[in-house]
């Protein structure tokens, strides 16, 4: 674990706008930089940095944070990874906390193993041009249509055909038999020693961080006897269930587009690469696991599985659907046409095309299920119930009571048998499921995080937190439809004020424009105010804030102020805590409470202000002071009123 004192070296160490800078063409922009979003397509800059609050937002996608989350959002490193890599480009000695002998053993081969995999890459992809890989591995794979951006973009290599080739050249610079062996690279037999991935074309397999972790090998055409493909052995850094081909060139491809397309092979990744369609990865032609399941729910909620257009392949995703649906995914089924697989349908389609098929042809998986299992029934009435229960067996795996209720519904119209009687098989099968102890696993990210206590300003202008909270209430939630509870105020025959409570449904700047209109409540702050009916205006004619323009139509100081309100509020958040399962209570909530307290609270401002001015006018002049005492009499009531309302709302 990484110690504190590390953390604490990186938060202070490290500059948002520098390290954002890596990734985002940042320029100034007043006291900020502004910059294209690397989470959306778009044209105007709408992506904020503030170098003094040290955070970011991203108005075009609704993301913000710290320099930590825009790591774990952009580049998809786990907490400490991010932490590692700011300390890395600080050049930050990262402690850790207190280890056993048997740890320190475990982690320092863990990282002989990266560096030997690090050189094994570079070593394969320099021979994928010598004179024997032109000849035979570059040409072949010319003749498969691979282009060298998309070569160089996987660091594709080959591994020479002699016995040992590469296995000397690594002791010869210094590596170690033993670690070459545990990483699968070499195989030892006695005294001898052999190149595992001798004569091979190498894909080298990355982690979601980018480091090397294993090693794929294809050989040169189809040989009999001969395994086409060959993977490394599992060891201390490659476990083959936690890891999928091509994330880490894909990520950023995947939450832009919301979808990740999941293939078989490497060369069907490289392939549809070659389309620019990279939001894909491939299970390396193992079964789906939950690890590789929970690794894609990181980028995105929506899986589209694209099979071989053959029966094999359309079993293969029956397979893989129902552990899918228990991570609690939505899985779409595309399958390509008869003899086709990824690598071969895109040589002969172009990127429109691919896409257009994809998008036509992806099917729910209900649908898809469906229409596979009922054509092996044949009509038959006992083949069909064993297709329903089937069916039913895997919306039992979806944990959201929703998503099962739609999908009965659709089971229902497809296979003409009644809602009730699936409702009651469902039903079973999820008592069954109970009884048996059968529950979705959950694993939650065990992330530190350092937080600064803010330093106290006891010299805080009241009037202005005041007002700028009012701006934020109505930016983030003015269009929210709230019930509020109100005061009515009546008098009853005896002349005695009765009060009675009631509720009103309304939008928050609804509540929020009434309230300040019945009392006369003006904005002291020249720019509030104007930002003010400029948000009221744009709430009436378009019942919405689009932030991204609203802020393009401000004055530049305007502007300052509703990006720091907008960015203040993701301050110590992630976006997006739910990708995690973490399900924190937000200020919608309790936004009906946040709105009253800020506007009473304002109120009993302004009535000591109002009480202020009496007593100085009082001070000041000779006439009669009845009248002037009669009115701060009534303020004063005024605001008992209003704190005893106040109090009842905290």
């Amino acid at each position: 674990m990484i110690s504190k004192r590390t953390i604490e070296k990186v938060f202070e160490a490290s500059r948002v706008e520098e390290v954002i800078g890596d990734f985002v063409v940042l320029k100034k922009s007043g006291a900020n930089y502004k910059g294209l979003s690397p989470f959306t397509d778009e044209r105007t800059p709408s992506f904020v940095v503030s170098p003094a609050k040290q955070i970011w937002k991203d108005f075009s996608s609704g993301k913000g944070g710290t320099v930590i989350t825009f790591l774990m959002e952009h580049e998809q490193y786990s907490y400490p990874d991010a932490i590692r890599y700011i300390a890395d480009k600080y050049k930050i000695e990262v402690e850790e906390t207190q280890r056993t002998s048997e740890q320190i053993s475990q982690d320092n081969e863990k990282e002989s193993l990266f560096q030997i995999n690090e050189f094994a890459k570079q070593h394969f992809k320099k021979q994928l041009f010598s004179d024997e890989g032109k000849t035979i591995a570059h040409s072949y794979l010319k003749e498969r249509g691979f282009e060298d951006r998309v070569i160089n973009k996987f660091e594709i290599g080959y591994s020479l055909s002699q016995k040992n080739h590469f296995t000397k050249h690594a002791t010869d610079e210094g590596y170690k038999l033993k670690y070459l062996q545990n990483s699968g690279l070499t195989i030892v037999n006695d005294s001898n020693t052999i190149d595992r991935f001798r004569g091979r074309i190498i894909f080298p397999v990355k982690s979601i961080s980018g480091r090397t972790i294993a090693f794929g090998g294809r050989i040169l055409g189809n040989k009999k006897n001969i395994a086409k493909y060959i993977n490394s052995p599992e060891s201390l850094i490659y476990k083959k269930s936690k890891v999928l081909y091509g994330i880490y060139e894909s990520k950023q491809s995947i939450a832009k587009e919301n979808v990740c397309l999941l293939v078989e092979g490497y060369t069907d990744v490289v392939k549809l690469f070659q389309k620019d369609i990279t939001n894909v990865v491939s299970s390396s032609g193992t079964a789906m696991t939950e690890s590789q399941i929970r690794l894609i729910s990181r980028l995105t909620k929506n899986i589209t599985v694209i099979f071989d257009g053959d029966s094999a392949g359309s079993r293969a995703a029956l397979r893989g659907i129902d552990i899918i649906l228990e991570q609690g995914m939505n899985v779409k089924i595309c399958t390509l046409p008869d003899g086709e697989d990824p690598d071969s349908f895109s040589s002969q389609k172009s990127s429109p095309e691919i896409k257009e098929y994809i998008k036509e042809n992806s099917t729910d998986f209900i649908v898809f299920k469906a229409s596979i299992l009922l054509d092996k029934s044949n009509k038959d009435p006992v083949n069909k119930a064993e297709v329903i229960n089937d069916i039913i067996g895997s919306i039992s795996k979806i944990s959201d009571p929703i998503k099962r209720e739609v999908y009965i519904k659709e089971c229902s119209k497809i296979m003409e048998i009644s809602e009730q009687v699936l409702y009651s098989s469902l039903a079973q099968m999820l008592n069954k499921n109970y009884k048996s102890g059968k529950t979705i696993n959950i694993d939650y990210d065990k992330s530190i995080s350092v937080v600064k206590s803010p330093k106290i300003n006891n010299n805080i202008d009241t009037l202005f937190e005041l007002e700028k909270k009012i701006i934020e209430i109505l930016l983030i939630y003015g269009n929210e439809e709230i019930t509020f509870e109100e005061d009515v105020f009546d008098e009853n025959k005896e002349g005695k004020t009765k009060t009675t409570n009631k509720k009103r449904t309304l939008k928050v700047f609804e509540k929020v424009y009434m309230d300040l209109h019945i009392d006369e409540m003006e904005f002291s702050n020249e720019d509030f105010k104007n930002i003010y009916f400029k948000i009221i205006e744009s709430f009436n004619e378009n019942k919405e804030i689009n932030i991204d323009k609203f802020i393009n139509q401000l004055e530049e100081n305007q502007q300052l102020e509703v990006t720091n309100i907008v960015m203040e509020n993701e301050k110590y958040f992630l976006h997006d805590w739910k990708k995690n399962n973490i399900y924190p209570k937000t200020k919608l909530d309790s936004i009906s409470q946040l709105t009253v307290e800020t506007i009473l609270n304002l109120r009993c401002f302004l009535i000591d202000k109002k009480v202020d001015e009496f007593k100085d006018q009082s001070a000041n002049t000779n006439d009669s002071k009845k009248s002037i005492l009669e009115e701060v009499v009534n303020y004063a009531n005024l605001k008992k009123l209003l704190s005893e309302k106040l109090n009842r709302v905290l």
